[in-house]
């Protein structure tokens, strides 16, 4: 009981180092699970509302539409559980200019089901839901009415069906039809699309960069009046992913086993035979067109016949006539009366020279039988004209059916090709890797001070231990007493830190996650396996240095314990050897030098611990800075260029003469802009068509015509760049790259988020979905956005014309695979405020689909949602910094009783003490502070390496402020613990110190 007691009497006499070792717990257990528990809580959220609305699994197109044989053979696949054919329609409609919006089908079988957020879900023909970003940017609300116009060509389907004549079959009723929907509608809810959590309320609706959309709008329509039989996709749900998190591995890999089999045989067996029925549809056509025809054309050659027949009729009557009038007369004028009555009851035969002869003369003696004679010649002539034309023009066809249906190619697509679940994904991801980072340096000094602060308490306690074990008492009963310390201070501290790091920072970060992305039935959640091994972790650590630092002291005999420790033998430090100097320092200068380097342990703990808060706070600030100047980099610096003006392929021209006649542009360069998608090619065939399988990236696919290649360096900086360490990257000569016809220019954003590098092999879906393997020459610098480059060649060597040139962005003129250049990037004369006018002026026009000003996508980008964690790094590095100065002033006290006293004794008045004790320690973390702002650089390059987020590269920046603020800032803490300690230097009795034996 005594030695409970007593056990009890020493905690409480170091309530200093228990709250000390409890604080850096609890910071450190907060770091570990807060920022975890907060993306965990958003991944759970999200994938608990997947579940519920069945956001698919995987997603098939194809290039000519899906018909029910497709979906049919879709269903036998194994692992698939469910099957949903879908249809949908791009619209556009009048709205402060011309918008652009998909209709989508609603779905029957439970998958892609929108989210009501008000009002009711559409069962009408005529009655849509739309999204609240629809309703923001309209001012409409439910019970408005919109009219909308289908876009001509408006899918690759339709435009094939129509080009080759034939509208496709299907195995039913040989004839499919392209998806239709009403175009007077009714908005009757407001939804939220699964596919899409992005929230229009929030700042990053403001963000253009981030935007995956390659329509405005998406309005979702009952399957009441929609009509068309063809199918824009199918999309399915796997057997066993409801149980599994969408974000695990496991979830992929389950799905990639059934894209695999999907690729493996359906595909292929399904394309044939899509292309197949293509080209019987053709022939048929063909055929049907052939037996139309030679019925139109025998019906005209009949009724032809007819009327020839009816006129010679008429002209053999007149030439019977006239040679029975000339017989007659010849009868007459002769001796036999009855020969002449005779001959005037009986026509002449005559042989069909004669004949023929008469009909001539006629004919040709009458203006009316001669105009009907050459109409009936002319009607013929015709006739043959259009027959042997029609005949001509049905070979034509025949032969050139199959050249004129592509291939059909399916698109097999899993959830990381939708550009909202990646953007939110790697959001997720990144800040997640923030998490896994920082508690390790948190870990690392709460060992060192747990090490520092019960080193000096078994010390303290050399001659009580000794003692003990003298009486018997096992060395282990003893250490016990600081194991327990140690342990009872990481578990309140522990516990504290999993309410702070499951409550307070998750709810922090779920406010500004909320802030970009809508999360229904979002809430908190606590993880007991990781929250005890968050505080197991500490605790091994905490206790791993207690254990050591009793192992120290307890090896001795009790002989030793007991007796004083002989004092450290004198010893020379370096600063004496360097004479100039030493030689000039007074006495207290050259004292506190020899305390500083001489105890070298307390010079490595209090260096290493405030270069690690430091560093800390240094790197949250370096990761601040970096995205404050991602938006000056990008739109002053890369883009050279002050505007970019989109419009509509249709809308083309009078969008340039529309620029062209406002006179506000300097130069100029027309360009070819498309949304698509950039996937690191597998190890397989380059036309796989699997999406997301190793990584994918909605990129800005931007084509440059030919002629104006060497143009495009002076509207974008082309600089290259190739990977290096710590965040750094080895930037090129400005003007050193070059756009060429043997590869695309990859921006480093979306580069390095997928590892791919100059010589990569990537995968590239342009505007209308066709895919193609590309070899990328060239890696340019480029923070915000990911833009590809593509000379106009090379595009159409990629996306060739069995490909392209039936698609709705290429012109049905004479050359089908020239591009249609609906883009234009300009230098504007003018201030920034003029330019961004100018630009929301342009945007009023019908004929613009958007326009962009560099000043005011500079001016206005910001991302909250790392501003927001870098505030969460260095609060709690900030407090952090607190904790360490404070446990090692107070350890440096402690150490240091005697050594206090005599200078007391000696006549130091108490601000003499104070100013003796402080200089070590500001000396001491002036050194700390001078490591720890490039230790701060270095772990800021490393943590940004880690964030790769969709669209987005961290070039490392950290301004000359940053640095001063940091250290600043750690001084401050340093004066702050000043307070705290001075007032013990007071309390410290000479005489009892004195008499106190160390």
């Amino acid at each position: 009981m005594a030695f409970v007691k007593d056990m009890l009497r020493m905690w409480a006499h170091s309530w200093k180092r228990f709250i000390s070792i409890a604080m850096i717990t609890l910071l450190g257990v907060a770091v570990l699970t807060g920022i975890y528990a907060g993306c965990r809580d958003a991944f759970r959220s999200t994938d608990r509302f997947f579940d519920a609305q069945g956001l698919h699994d995987v997603q098939v197109l194809s290039t000519a539409g899906l018909s029910n044989g497709d979906i049919a053979a879709l269903r036998k696949v194994n692992g698939v559980a469910k099957v949903q054919a879908e249809r949908s329609q791009e619209v556009t409609f009048d709205l402060d200019g011309r918008k652009s919006a998909t209709m989508q089908e609603i779905g029957t079988n439970g998958i892609d089901q929108p989210y009501l957020q008000e009002g009711r879900m559409p069962k009408k023909a005529g009655e849509i839901a739309v999204t609240r970003k629809f309703i923001r940017d309209s001012g409409k609300r439910i019970g408005s009415r919109l009219t909308v116009t289908p876009e001509s060509a408006s899918s690759d389907t339709s435009d094939t069906n129509d080009t080759n004549g034939a509208d496709g079959t299907n195995e039913t009723n040989g004839t499919d039809e392209a998806p239709s929907f009403p175009t007077k509608l009714t908005i009757v809810g407001v939804v939220l699309d699964p596919q899409n959590l992005s929230n229009p309320d929030g700042y990053s609706a403001m963000t253009s960069f981030r935007s995956t959309a390659t329509t405005d709008y998406t309005f979702f329509a009952p399957s009441d009046g929609v009509t068309g039989t063809l199918y824009t996709s199918a999309t399915l749900l796997v057997k066993g992913t409801a149980a599994e998190s969408t974000f695990d591995e496991s979830y992929e890999n389950t799905v990639k086993q059934v894209t695999d089999r999907i690729d493996g045989t359906v595909k292929t067996d399904r394309q044939k035979a899509r292309r197949q029925e293509l080209l019987d549809a053709g022939n048929k056509k063909i055929v049907d067109a052939r037996a139309e025809a030679d019925k139109k054309f025998a019906d005209a050659q009949s009724q032809i016949d007819a009327n020839r027949q009816q006129f010679n009729q008429q002209v053999d009557q007149i030439v019977s006539m006239q040679a029975g009038a000339a017989a007659a007369g010849a009868a007459t004028n002769g001796a036999n009366a009855g020969a002449a009555a005779a001959a005037g009851a009986t026509t002449p035969q005559l042989d069909e020279t004669t004949r023929e002869t008469m009909r001539e003369t006629i004919i040709a003696a009458s203006p009316e039988l001669t105009q009907a004679k050459q109409q009936l010649d002319q009607a013929q002539s015709q006739l043959n004209e259009q027959k042997a034309s029609t005949e001509q023009t049905l070979k034509t066809k025949e032969n050139e059916l199959k050249t004129s249906i592509p291939q059909v190619r399916w698109y097999v697509q899993d959830r990381q090709s939708l550009g909202g679940f990646s953007a939110l994904k790697s959001d997720l991801d990144s800040i997640q890797s923030l998490g896994n980072a920082f508690p390790i340096v948190f870990l690392l000094v709460a060992v060192m001070m747990s090490l520092t602060a019960m080193a000096r308490m078994v010390e303290e306690d050399r001659s009580l231990i000794g003692t003990y074990v003298g009486l018997g008492y096992g060395r282990l009963a003893v250490a016990s007493r600081y194991l327990l310390f140690a342990l009872l201070a990481c578990l309140i501290g522990g516990g504290l830190g999993l309410i702070a790091g499951f409550l307070g920072i998750p709810a922090f970060l779920l406010v500004v996650l909320q802030g970009m992305y809508v999360m229904p039935g979002l809430r908190l959640e606590y993880d007991w396996l990781y929250g005890s091994l968050g505080i197991a972790l500490f605790v091994v650590g905490v206790l791993a240095a207690t254990i050591y630092a009793c192992v120290q002291e307890m090896r001795q005999t009790p002989a030793a314990l007991m007796r004083p420790k002989a004092p450290r033998a004198g010893s020379r430090i370096l600063l004496e050897r360097i004479r100039p100097v030493w030689n000039r320092m007074g006495f207290l200068g050259k004292v506190t030098a020899r305390n500083i380097f001489r105890f070298k342990s307390r010079l490595i703990m209090t260096v290493g611990g405030v270069a690690g808060c430091t560093a800390l706070i240094v790197c949250g600030l370096a990761i601040n800075d970096t995205v404050a100047d991602l938006g000056i980099k990008q739109y002053r610096d890369i883009y050279q260029y002050d505007l970019m003006v989109v419009s509509d392929d249709s809308d083309a021209s009078a969008m340039r003469t529309k620029v062209a006649s406002d006179g506000r542009v300097t130069s100029s360069l027309d360009v070819r802009i498309e949304s698509g998608d950039l996937t690191v090619a597998g190890s397989g065939d380059g036309d796989s068509g699997k999406a997301g399988s190793s990584g994918s990236e909605s990129i800005q696919l931007v084509a440059v015509p030919e002629k104006h290649l060497s143009d495009l360096g002076e509207m974008v900086t082309l600089q290259p760049v190739s990977s290096g360490i710590l965040g750094t990257s080895g930037v090129g000569k400005t003007g050193s790259l070059k756009l060429d016809d043997d590869g695309v220019i990859v921006a480093q954003s979306a580069a390095s988020a997928l590892g791919v590098k100059a010589g990569s092999k990537v995968r590239l879906t342009n505007g209308d979905g066709v895919q193609a393997t590309a070899k990328v020459s060239a890696v340019n610098r480029n923070l915000i956005g990911s833009d590809v480059y593509v000379s106009e060649t090379y595009y159409a060597k990629l996306f060739d014309s069995k490909d392209a040139k039936n698609t709705k962005n290429s012109k049905s003129s004479e050359d089908s695979e020239a591009l249609t250049w609906n883009a234009m990037l300009a230098k504007l004369s003018g201030s920034d405020t003029s330019q961004t006018d100018y630009a929301e002026s342009l945007e009023e026009d019908s004929s613009v689909m958007k326009a962009v000003s560099c000043a005011h996508m500079a001016d206005s980008f910001k991302f909250d949602l790392m501003g927001a964690v870098v505030a969460l790094i260095v609060a709690l590095a900030g407090g952090l910094a607190l904790v360490v100065l404070f446990t090692l002033a107070n350890t440096n006290v402690s150490e240091r009783v005697r050594e206090m006293a005599t200078l007391k004794v000696l006549g130091f008045f108490d601000r003499e003490v104070h100013h003796y004790v402080n200089r070590e320690m500001m000396i001491l973390t002036v050194m700390g502070v001078i490591l720890g702002l490039p230790l701060g650089r270095l772990v800021g390059g490393m943590l940004t390496m880690a964030l790769n987020m969709p669209s987005l590269y961290f070039e490392v920046e950290v301004k000359p402020l940053s640095y001063v603020i940091a250290a600043v800032a750690t001084m401050a803490f340093a004066l702050l613990v000043q307070l705290f300690v001075n007032p013990v230097l007071d309390r410290i009795d000479p005489i009892s110190s004195l008499k106190s034996v160390e």
